[in-house]
């Protein structure tokens, strides 16, 4: 492709609307552009990139068994509303109506869709496993679309879904596909995490994220570097480093007077006591109504994971007034003692004896209380944060904290769909069975981001040689047709786009400088570049583009160089 017929509108400055480093570049390199509000447009480069993606997850969607549909966006209320999700997935759904006000969503993920296709078609057990994915455009309305692609209301992604006769079934497909998308993001140059997470409104069992590593990340992942064990903060489990003694002797009750003490740290210094021996109790509000939840005091509440132990699908802290009128007691001297509420409590503090808490009057909390004794037995999980350099819960050495973007998930569904929708099939004895499902999504804009977050400097993009729109850039630092160095742009352009080479000829009447700039910051992986001075004693220039290294070749060797320079690039 000749640089004059490619649709690259570059920006000099810095978007004012862009936050995140893969949005400025993305808008300035000419890849995407806003519509509206979470809502983009791409351009050339970016759907060069974006179906670079696309075909590495085809390939090894079809290397691990999966086959492409492509579903309706536009789905009845009805299939929703028989999976119980059209009044449970909340705001995000974007809900209309048709002519005749028939209900309808646009599709956010096709659970539902796919059930619906499979349950009408599948009968038999021989006609199980099956794998079905699609790329496609969903829809969210997100209540802060932000940070370009990594955010917004409309986007691309794969979905895939599987259906097995059993659970044994279903973890091999969860496995196969697990090991594929390794592949995928390996083989997309992008280092990464897989890491274990919350199902959220997808549900299910058990699921794994794909963190691409990178600050500017929104999840938090705690990761052991001696062992595999890697999980979002969300779902993240670390051994307690606190030793409770069983041989510790209970001690009587004391009531003692805590004048304006309310957080913990001040309580704590004002009894002269440790965080450990401090229960915290929070009041939550939740769909089901309000319930108490006691944690140490050196310790957070896990929302996910108390959202998932109370199976409440809303959980909010409660402000003051709540607190008071439910404890007598204004926050900071909230206690679990002589409370009517569900009463929950992590497991870390299931052994502590002797322990001190809000005496549910201001100015008040006990110490030495103990379970049982002056406070009835909660229902106890795990309901903790987990937190870096706490030990890893497989091999004990201390967890590192990390921050990623979030641009893979595989979900075991169980039968959450097919028993809501009556997915069967009959089995070996001709009885009726649920089929047992596997999700699978990848963010395949989200991705093409997330590289950029990790691969870019101050001059711009960085493209592994995987997602770059094009392999090579062929840069004449002058262009007049009918110069030698002109001629030879030409022949080199001719002689690598005709061995294979994704090759962009820049024969923009431009500056040298200018063209070196728009190079760099769209990111190409190799440049070359031609000049009578070099060409006088036959070299042209290779410089590459995340190294910045310089080699100056033979004019004749330079299309076998750079095959070879392309062919490592595809298999770092």
């Amino acid at each position: 492709m000749y640089y004059s017929q490619l649709y690259i509108p570059t920006l000099k400055e810095k978007p004012a609307e862009a936050e995140l480093i893969s949005h400025q570049l993305m808008l300035r390199a000419g890849l995407i552009r806003k519509l509206a509000s979470g809502i983009y447009s791409f351009l050339p480069l970016g759907v060069r990139s974006l179906r670079k993606m696309e075909a590495i997850i085809r390939e090894e969607m079809a290397r691990g068994g999966a086959q492409e549909v492509y579903l309706p966006a536009l789905q009845p209320a009805e299939i929703w509303q028989e999976s119980g999700r059209w009044e449970k997935y909340g705001k995000e759904l974007i809900r209309l109506q048709d002519r005749h006000n028939h209900e309808y969503c646009l599709g956010p993920t096709h659970e539902e869709v796919i059930t619906d296709l499979v349950r009408h078609e599948i009968r038999s057990y021989r006609q199980l496993p099956i794998n079905l994915y699609q790329i496609q455009t969903k829809f969210r309305d997100e209540i802060r679309p932000r940070f370009g692609l990594m955010r917004g209301r409309e986007f691309i992604m794969k979905d895939g879904y599987s259906f097995d006769r059993d659970e044994q079934g279903a973890a091999q497909s969860y496995q196969k596909m697990f090991e594929a998308y390794r592949r995928v993001f390996e083989r997309a140059g992008l280092r990464f995490k897989a890491v274990e997470a919350d199902s959220g409104a997808i549900g299910g069992s058990y699921s794994h994220e794909f963190m691409v590593l990178a600050e500017s990340g929104e999840d938090a992942v705690l990761a052991c570097s001696s062992c595999s064990y890697a999980a979002n903060v969300e779902r993240a489990d670390s051994l307690d480093l606190f030793e409770i003694s069983p041989q510790e002797e209970l001690k009587d009750k004391e009531k003692k007077s805590t004048p304006g003490r309310r957080t913990v740290e001040e309580v704590t210094q004002f009894l002269g006591v440790s965080p450990q021996r401090l229960v915290k109790t929070l009041i939550y509000q939740t769909d089901k109504g309000p319930a108490a939840v006691l944690v140490r005091g050196d310790q957070e509440v896990n929302e996910t994971k108390l959202a998932k132990a109370l199976d409440c699908q809303e959980l909010l802290l409660a402000e003051g007034p709540l607190v008071e009128q439910l404890t007598g007691a204004p926050v900071g001297f909230a206690g679990a003692m002589n409370l009517t509420l569900p009463l929950w409590a992590d497991k870390t503090i299931e052994g502590l004896k002797n322990f001190v808490m809000g005496g549910n009057e201001k100015d008040v909390h006990y110490l030495n209380l103990n379970w049982g004794r002056d406070i009835p037995s909660p229902r106890f999980a795990d309901l903790r944060l987990a937190l870096p350099g706490e030990p890893c819960p497989l091999c004990r050495n201390p967890l590192d904290a990390y921050r990623g973007i979030e641009v893979g998930h595989v979900f075991k569904l169980g039968d959450k769909y097919s028993r809501a929708m009556k997915a069967t099939y009959l089995d070996e004895q001709g009885q009726e069975q649920l089929m047992i499902m596997g999700c699978y999504g990848i963010g395949v804009g989200r991705t093409v981001a997330a590289s950029i977050e990790q691969n870019h400097d101050k001059d711009g993009i960085i493209w592994p040689m995987a997602l770059a729109p094009f392999q090579v850039i062929i840069t004449p630092v002058e262009w007049n047709p009918g110069t030698e160095t002109t001629t030879s742009a030409q022949e080199i352009y001719e002689e690598l786009t005709g061995a294979g080479i994704e090759a962009l000829l820049d024969d923009r009447p431009e500056r040298p400088g200018i063209k070196f700039k728009d190079a760099d910051l769209i990111g190409i992986p190799v440049r070359i570049t031609i000049g009578p001075k070099g060409l006088a004693e036959g070299i042209v220039e290779v410089r590459e583009r995340r190294t910045g290294t310089v080699q100056k070749v033979e004019k004749g060797t330079v299309g076998p160089l750079i095959q070879e320079m392309v062919r490592q690039g595809l298999t770092a």
